[in-house]
């Protein structure tokens, strides 16, 4: 396996893990046309809608600079990704979730028989709205450090979407 795919699932098991213990479920669609890598959904209906739904565009890499004194970091994503993840007209709000992992892998988790660490962490940005960029390769987005993708997060995301919100 190539550290480019190992990334990748080490993503989806990220975000699996979040939403397993959120209590939701996770899938991935057959083929990604539409820049959806993951599905989370519940069977709740306490919300105006039934059985919320969130589409995730999924990244992950090793070389993210965080800088004490900024609130954000600077993400490149393909153009086409870009261009999914900000349009208005879909009906599942979508989210990309980029996890940041350690450089070295042997770091990337540590267990025990009392725990299981995965290091580092996942961040969550809506791009729904953003304005069209004329540019044929890929976009900077910044994205905040405090939108952690935990699993508080993700109950209130789904909770606003089962209210008719869009994150």
């Amino acid at each position: 396996m190539t550290p480019n795919i190992q990334q990748e699932k080490f993503s989806e098991a990220y975000v699996r893990a979040i939403a397993a213990v959120a209590g939701f479920s996770a899938s991935t669609p057959g083929v990604d046309d539409d820049s959806i890598d993951m599905t989370i959904a519940t069977r709740s209906n306490s919300g105006s809608v039934c059985s919320p739904r969130l589409d995730i565009q999924l990244k992950s890499a090793s070389d993210i600079q965080l800088k004490a004194d900024r609130p954000s970091f600077s993400f490149r994503i393909p153009i086409k990704n870009y261009d999914d993840l900000r349009n208005p007209r879909v009906m599942i709000p979508r989210l990309l979730v980029v996890v940041r992992v350690p450089r070295d892998q042997a770091h990337w988790t540590e267990s025990t028989e009392e725990q299981l660490i995965m290091r580092h962490c996942g961040y969550w940005v809506s791009l729904r709205n953003a304005p069209d960029i004329p540019n044929t390769d890929n976009r900077t987005v910044t994205i905040p450090r405090h939108q952690l993708f935990t699993v508080d997060s993700l109950k209130d995301l789904m909770d606003r979407i089962g209210q008719r919100e869009m994150p």
